[in-house]
């Protein structure tokens, strides 16, 4: 009887084994793996077309890892992205160094759980591109501006963003074109 009940215990322990091993594969096959946001690199001939609207509000965001209001900000412009995703274009760029573009820039995006488009800008000479932007830009970061679906430009952020400030703004521009 002993016999018995000393198989019948192994029995059970290899049966809940393999049910607990078979639910585990289960479980395990349905969790996604944050996928790593892609950062593209771009130049001052690449970056051009980006910085203009296409039939929508565009909003850019230029930053960089090694900025502390940058890093700061960014959980502002996670926030914007998922609310206005679809109706607005919105994409940031780094300035950071083109070695930090798999590493640091990455990492950072990833743990904001960011999925915005992202740049990485590379240029000789980076004036060239902030003048294109704005004369009234000096460089320091972060930076953002708010272009109408026209081009025009709505609102200039040298420092970080007033999260409130821009959704008026955004909100503002999208029900006026709801209305046309």
């Amino acid at each position: 009887m002993k016999r018995k009940l000393e198989i019948f215990g192994a029995l059970a322990v290899i049966s809940l084994s393999i049910t607990a091993n078979s639910f585990a594969q289960k479980t395990k096959s349905h969790v996604k793996t944050p996928v790593a946001p892609r950062v593209t690199q771009v130049n001052e001939i690449t970056v051009k077309p980006l910085l203009k609207p296409n039939g929508k509000p565009l909003f850019i965001n230029f930053w960089a890892t090694w900025c502390i209001p940058c890093r700061e900000e960014f959980p502002d412009l996670v926030e914007i992205d998922k609310e206005y995703r679809g109706r607005i274009d919105f994409i940031t760029i780094t300035l950071d160094d083109p070695a930090e573009i798999n590493r640091d820039v990455t990492k950072f995006l990833n743990e904001m759980n960011a999925t915005m488009p992202t740049y990485l800008l590379y240029t000789p000479d980076e004036s060239e591109v902030i003048g294109s932007i704005s004369k009234d830009w000096q460089g320091g970061l972060p930076f953002s501006v708010l272009f109408s679906e026209n081009g025009e430009a709505v609102l200039f952020k040298q420092g970080k963003i007033k999260l409130g400030v821009v959704k008026e703004k955004i909100n503002s521009m999208l029900s006026a074109s709801d209305n046309r």
